[in-house]
């Protein structure tokens, strides 16, 4: 039996700006259904009718919804999404754009909350490589450069990896 598995973000209301956004960043990415509160059940979910109630959006392929849940629940990085990056280019273009609006406290080893509270792991392809060498010494120096990064810089971690 084949199924899909969709991840669900809550937010108060800003599925759709947060929709919108992740949509202009990623290539291959849509909206593909707005769906709206209506009359029924307002006195339980108390948003006026119109409004947005969920939003469905692919980022590459992956399909997600948002839903406009109200502020009971919020984003954690306890749930973060990976972004595999090919090149120090890549790397730049997502850090970049997710850190629009984002809290610079956030950000560590590749790390970074977006301005919708949303945990993104910025992360290029040959990391793991560095720091699950068997080499335990230069899997440790790369892994130590990582900790002392924000974004992360391929450049300075293979020149820890290499003892340089």
């Amino acid at each position: 039996m084949k199924f899909k598995i969709t991840p669900c973000l809550w937010f108060d209301h800003e599925a759709e700006d947060a929709a919108k956004f992740y949509v202009s960043i990623f290539k291959k990415s849509k909206i593909t259904q707005i769906s709206r509160y209506g009359e029924v059940g307002k006195e339980i979910h108390g948003r006026k009718p119109g409004t947005v109630m969920t939003v469905a959006f692919e980022l590459n392929g992956q399909s997600f919804t948002g839903l406009n849940g109200g502020p009971i629940f919020k984003l954690s990085e306890a749930i973060s999404f990976q972004i595999e990056c090919e090149d120090q280019k890549e790397v730049d273009y997502y850090w970049n754009k997710l850190k629009r609006g984002a809290d610079p406290a956030s950000q560590q080893c590749g790390w970074i909350k977006d301005k919708f509270g949303l945990s993104w792991q910025v992360v290029p392809k040959i990391l793991p490589k560095l720091i699950s060498h068997p080499n335990a010494e230069k899997s440790q120096r790369a892994f130590a450069a990582m900790m002392n990064m924000k974004k992360l810089d391929i450049a300075k971690l293979k020149r820890a990896f290499d003892g340089k």
